[in-house]
């Protein structure tokens, strides 16, 4: 059976094959897998960022053989470099726009944490994980926050697990979209002083750290991992 196909239209990946909580989602173009088949929902992996999730077989008519397996691109870290300031200049644009916090939003206009970051880098030919978990430990971890430059991702949530991601501006200064319930129910600036208002004091008690992007991803969907829904 053929396996590798490419989406022709924008799609929705659920994390059940019950199909009604948005995992991701998925821009025309990109390639994917198919893992399983079900009557309702098929289990496929998007090739550029291995993530997993359930399509509805509705949408299925929205997949074409794909005339080649997706390779992933080769960039180091100069190349991602070059691009920092297009990845933030997307990212503002996104802010400009009317938008909510979407869980599992990564096409706009409203995404989650890590959609925004994923897709602000993606969009300079950058593939970055999919999670903010996974993101932070893709990075390239810095010594602490006051290290970060322009470009460079910071990382919020509990001690034992990274819940949050943010684009870091540079002058204390992050972009991120973030819920309601301790955020602004969409993408905005905080920042790494807890003094600057009660948004940016409720992140800086969930710091984590900062990490910088030294290259794309490499997966290309040709490899199982624990991403993998049970």
């Amino acid at each position: 059976m053929l396996t590798h196909w490419q989406i022709t239209a924008d799609l929705n990946l659920f994390d059940s094959p019950v199909c009604d909580r948005l995992a991701t989602q998925a821009a025309a173009g990109r390639q994917l897998r198919i893992l399983e088949q079900q009557d309702q929902a098929w289990l496929v992996r998007l090739a550029e960022d291995d993530y997993p999730g359930w399509i509805p077989v509705s949408d299925c008519q929205h997949f074409q053989p794909s005339n080649s397996i997706y390779r992933p691109s080769q960039h180091d870290r100069t190349a991602i470099e070059a691009v920092i300031p297009d990845a933030i200049a997307f990212a503002q644009a996104a802010a400009a726009q009317l938008n909510i916090y979407l869980w599992g939003g990564c096409l706009g206009p409203d995404y989650d944490c890590s959609g925004l970051v994923q897709a602000a880098f993606a969009a300079q030919g950058i593939w970055l994980p999919r999670d903010a978990w996974q993101q932070e430990q893709f990075c390239e971890s810095l010594p602490s926050w006051e290290a970060a430059e322009p470009g460079d991702l910071i990382f919020f949530g509990r001690p034992d697990r990274c819940t949050h991601v943010a684009l870091y501006l540079g002058d204390r200064a992050y972009l991120h979209s973030s819920g309601r319930e301790i955020g602004r129910n969409g993408i905005g600036i905080d920042w790494l002083d807890p003094s600057a208002d009660a948004v940016s004091d409720r992140y800086w008690r969930q710091l984590r750290g900062a990490g910088r992007i030294t290259r794309s991803y490499q997966g290309g969907c040709d490899h199982f991992s624990e991403w993998l829904p049970s």
